[in-house]
């Protein structure tokens, strides 16, 4: 498990390139026959992925958590982004197709992930949060969410949110999880722009071609930074920085938010004439 220290606004103004990638571009996602995780100190979130091509793979705690096993004081969001797959839990199977989500509460000691086809693996990309109380497991099927429509396409950022988990659909102590898709033409997310002191967000990038570019930008709005990216790659945003992008084509990112507040609409707008 690879460990992120938490950066302030006022030493990133300082950061280069390579830097700023160092701290919160998380790559060399989705291997064959592997699990990585990415334990951030930002409100100790765990970002990570698992391709179980032609074995089974199990989510462990090793001797980072210092826990018996992996959800023993935390809980967990799974979506998966490859081919057919199945999620077992405590010998529950539950069978993931492409865009398939599970909340995983905790407690569950064992957990394992397959795949259908091994010339077809799933891709399961996870975010993983502390917990405080135990929420049942909930198998999570994107036609079933919470969807909002958004943006328009003069404006370049037509898209539509789907909400995997949050309060009032899959409860969970403070991990919010869900899915936005642009529509083709659009490459604009989150653009007026804002931040939430109350909680951090990490993104996954991904429908994306080898040869396109994700442009995400960072920082404080007066002192934004932004970090070039492309598909299957994924991005620690800091609770005082923005989280935007703009892409050479449309594309599909996977939101993760944990903190304090788990109001999806409390956030802290930034005016267009403010964005430095």
């Amino acid at each position: 498990m690879e460990l992120r220290t938490a950066a302030g606004p006022r030493d990133v103004k300082t950061y280069d390139t390579t830097r700023l990638r160092e701290e919160f571009l998380i790559d060399d996602l989705f291997r064959s026959d592997e699990v990585k995780m990415v334990y951030s100190h930002i409100d100790r979130i765990i970002t990570g992925s698992a391709v179980p091509a032609t074995k089974a793979l199990t989510l462990d705690a090793g001797e980072e958590l210092r826990a018996e096993y992996f959800l023993q004081r935390r809980e967990l969001g799974i979506i998966n982004v490859g081919g057919a797959g199945t999620v077992t839990v405590d010998g529950t199977v539950y069978d993931m197709r492409y865009k398939d989500g599970i909340y995983i509460g905790m407690g569950s000691k064992d957990i394992q992930l397959t795949s259908k086809d091994s010339a077809d693996p799933a891709k399961f990309y996870f975010n993983c949060a502390p917990a405080h109380k135990t929420y049942p497991t909930v198998y999570i099927r994107p036609e079933d969410c919470v969807k909002v429509e958004l943006g328009t396409m003069e404006e370049s950022n037509h898209r539509t949110i789907c909400k995997y988990i949050l309060p009032g659909q899959v409860e969970s102590c403070q991990l919010v999880m869900g899915m936005t898709a642009l529509c083709p033409g659009s490459v604009w997310n989150t653009m007026p722009c804002h931040t939430h002191d109350r909680r951090m967000e990490v993104y996954l990038y991904f429908d994306l071609p080898e040869d396109a570019v994700v442009m995400h930008y960072m920082g404080e709005p007066t002192e934004t930074r932004h970090i070039v990216m492309r598909n299957e790659q994924a991005v620690i945003c800091p609770s005082w920085s923005i989280h935007s992008a703009s892409a050479t084509r449309a594309y599909t990112f996977i939101w993760g938010m944990v903190g304090e507040n788990q109001d999806f609409d409390d956030m802290d707008a930034v005016q267009m004439t403010d964005i430095r």
